[in-house]
């Protein structure tokens, strides 16, 4: 199949990082937010890409996620479309008729199949999509295609996000250079139940549908679902993988899994830069629980750390209140050992054995605070498993944000 209509190739070179062979991209501003900022964006790939993709798990999906749900049944794809300031969910058939348009009318300025369009919006719930805005942005975009649009993409994306999030790796696989490259945007509405944010990562890897799909799959439950911002799961959450094959990499199971690291390796990334810009965090903390009897329950009690309250407004304070930890540990419903358990701010050990560990070591652990990044580490002392949860602290900009977010 010929390279899609409106293709244009460009000699600038501040993003040739985020190159990958068989793709183009672009973002503008159409008119969805106000302002003038950058709010469409468009990945285009070549030719067939194979893909794969995750979505939201909340019951109340938003009409990008209706439609993708269907045409992710397929294993190639040509584009995905995406827009911010609008998040097209709770709008009822009219947002999946709106949906379907924004990718027919991508489709149509490419020269490709509809099916072979996905489409993701994120933004404000319960407002349609304004269209027109749409219609014209569609052409611009595909007129501003470019192998080096990828930053462009990703700044299109954004939300209440701080900075625009890009991420890559690379290494040679079975004699030829394999590159992964992925943008994402989330700040808040950020729980993990798949991947509470949109991403899109590109790859010129050569690989069959089933392993990229289990590739994802396992990158993503090892990054964006271990990170939580504020405890909520967005309606519009959207993971997609596309690979280009245009590496020519061979595709046996060594060579399959070392481009599942590289897969892998970039989610993680772009999963902390998310943690790192939660809507007004000033610390990234990493929660570790150990000795739990199994993985389940380890993730489990990180996660009622993680996500409490009382735990994040603490480290905002940098307050060393290790009790609202514990408090947190015993009301998960997982089986444990109050007289057993151990806690430590990076490597200071507060808690021991479910007591007080000193007053010299809370006065360490204070200290700790004041850093950006913080590891909570939890020892159940039940058994073998562990799991980690990345998030942030709460803070006083968290509540402005979200409480004139439409306004």
């Amino acid at each position: 199949m010929s390279t899609p209509r409106g293709i244009v190739s460009v000699k600038a070179r501040p993003a040739r990082r985020f190159i990958v062979e068989g793709f183009h991209a672009a973002g503008i501003a159409a008119g969805i937010k106000k302002g003038g900022t950058p709010d469409m964006a468009l990945i285009v790939a070549d030719a067939p890409a194979v893909g794969a993709g995750l979505l939201t798990t909340n019951q109340v999906k938003a009409a990008p996620v209706l439609v993708d749900r269907e045409r992710l049944r397929g294993a190639r794809f040509r584009a995905i479309i995406a827009n911010s300031g609008n998040a097209n969910a709770c709008t009822g058939a009219l947002g999946v008729a709106d949906a379907r348009e924004m990718a027919r009318l991508t489709a149509r300025a490419l020269g490709v199949r509809e099916g072979e369009v996905l489409v993701a919006s994120t933004g404000v719930i319960g407002q349609r999509l304004p269209m027109a805005a749409v219609r014209q942005g569609v052409p611009r975009l595909v007129r501003r295609l470019s192998p080096l649009g990828l930053p462009e993409a990703a700044s299109a994306i954004m939300t209440t996000d701080t900075f625009p999030k890009l991420a890559h790796a690379s290494a040679v696989v079975g004699g030829r250079r394999v590159m992964v490259c992925g943008i994402a945007k989330g700040a808040g509405m950020i729980r993990p139940s798949m991947a509470t944010m949109l991403a899109f990562i590109l790859t010129d890897a050569q690989i069959r549908a089933p392993a990229l799909r289990a590739a994802l799959k396992h990158a993503v439950g090892a990054s964006f679902n271990r990170i939580t911002v504020d405890g909520d799961m967005s309606t519009n959450d959207t993971v997609i993988a596309l690979a280009s094959g245009r590496a020519g990499n061979p595709t046996d199971r060594g060579s399959l899994q070392a481009v599942a690291r590289l897969l892998a390796r970039v989610c993680r990334e772009l999963a902390l830069m998310i943690v790192r810009d939660g809507e007004g965090a000033t610390k990234v903390i990493t929660v570790e629980v150990r000795g739990a009897r199994t993985e389940a329950e380890a993730r489990r009690t990180a996660y009622a750390v993680a996500h409490s309250p009382l735990v994040k407004t603490a480290i905002f304070g940098q307050d060393a209140n290790w009790g609202r930890i514990l408090a947190a540990i015993g009301g998960t419903g997982v089986p444990v050992d109050p007289n057993r358990v151990e806690v430590a701010f990076d490597r200071t050990v507060l808690v021991r054995q479910g007591v007080q560990a000193g007053r010299a070591a809370e006065q360490r652990a204070a200290a700790a605070l004041k850093r950006p990044a913080l590891t909570i580490t939890v020892d159940l002392h039940q058994g073998r498993a562990a799991a980690a949860v990345y998030t942030s602290d709460l803070t006083y900009e968290y509540v402005r944000i979200n409480a004139g977010y439409r306004t």
